[in-house]
């Protein structure tokens, strides 16, 4: 029993012992950086997209498991369309009986300016014959009357003409409305990434905006890291960086600043000391070249723990302990 716990302690002693030595590794390193060299702690992240269902409804089929790489538009998942297909059957049925009602409507026109045709003549008759003495004004003014009604009858079938064209550009409006809910059924990634959950599985029933599968963008890969109001004065979008990850670290990988916050992070509402002033801590960005990330895309996993170093000015060379050192790339 003492040796098992004898055993015990030595185990032990020996997890801290390389603890402290590598705790002790880690300050000289940080201790041997140059004055203009700033570093925080961070952890490897990249741009989430989620991928969700615009409408309400069932999902009928899901095409991706986690983990696996996608290309910008394959499809991802579809949406049951049972109830859009027939809503668009009848649009279509819709767009038919308005084009049969165009159709009568047109016919219609064409009875109508025979009528106007015909009476017209039928009046410029009667006015040569009253001229001549051998009709009365009576009969004058009945083929007036006919001529009038006649145009009258022309005016309402061009309304009513009108009337079913405008329901046939309904009918189309809806059927194309319905169309753009199937297409947006069809669940598609919107770029280039790595499946990092798959949320929802066939039969289940989503709310609009129902999330699916969540992508990573593994162009857009990065580490937050924040830095001390001394140091992040003279760090600019475009600045120089390094990162270096601990379950990796005889790897350098070049970077550059893409964001410098405005306002600093976790500190009082009103700061009145410059000893206050100083600890101001601020958030930044150190972003991966997206060329560099395609290179090595099956090789990038978020989440992974490490330090980003950044040059506080373009005349600071690298030491060669931050010199780019990177794996070779699939096919080298």
């Amino acid at each position: 029993m003492m040796k098992h716990v004898r055993t015990i302690l030595v185990v032990l002693l020996l997890g801290f012992a390389a603890a402290a030595g590598a705790y002790y590794w880690w300050q000289q390193q940080r201790s041997q950086l140059p004055e203009g060299i700033a570093t925080g702690n961070g952890r490897i992240e990249a741009e989430e997209v989620h991928v969700a269902a615009k409408y309400a409804g069932r999902v009928m089929e899901v095409l991706v498991n986690e983990g696996e790489m996608v290309e910008s538009g394959q499809i991802l998942a579809r949406m049951d369309t049972a109830e859009l297909d027939a809503s668009l059957a009848r649009a279509e049925a819709d767009i038919a009986q308005a084009q049969e009602a165009v159709a009568e409507a047109q016919a219609q026109i064409a009875q109508r300016k025979s009528e106007l045709s015909f009476a017209q003549q039928e009046l410029g008759r009667a006015l040569f014959l009253v001229q001549k003495g051998h009709v009365s004004k009576e009969h004058l003014e009945r083929r007036q009357t006919e001529r009038d009604t006649a145009k009258a009858v022309l005016d309402a079938a061009g309304a009513r003409l009108f009337s079913t064209q405008r329901a046939v550009d309904s009918a189309a409006a809806e059927a194309r409305r319905i169309e753009a809910q199937v297409d947006d059924s069809v669940l598609k990634a919107p770029r280039e990434g790595r499946i990092q959950y798959r949320l929802a599985e066939p039969g289940e029933v989503l709310a609009d905006g129902g999330k699916v599968v969540t992508l990573l963008d593994l162009s857009d890969v990065y580490m937050t890291i924040f830095l001390p109001t001394a140091q992040v004065g003279r760090v600019f979008v475009g600045s120089q960086a390094r990162i270096v990850l601990d379950a990796v670290p005889e790897f350098v990988i070049p970077a550059k600043v893409s964001f410098v916050a405005a306002n600093a992070q976790f500190t009082p509402r009103e700061v009145e000391t410059r000893s206050e002033r100083e600890k101001l801590m601020f958030r930044v960005k150190v972003k991966i070249d997206p060329a560099l990330l395609r290179a090595h895309v099956e090789k990038v996993k978020t989440g992974l723990p490490g330090e980003a170093y950044v040059l506080l000015g373009s005349d600071i060379e690298w030491p060669e302990n931050l010199g780019v050192r990177l794996p070779p790339a699939p096919g080298q």
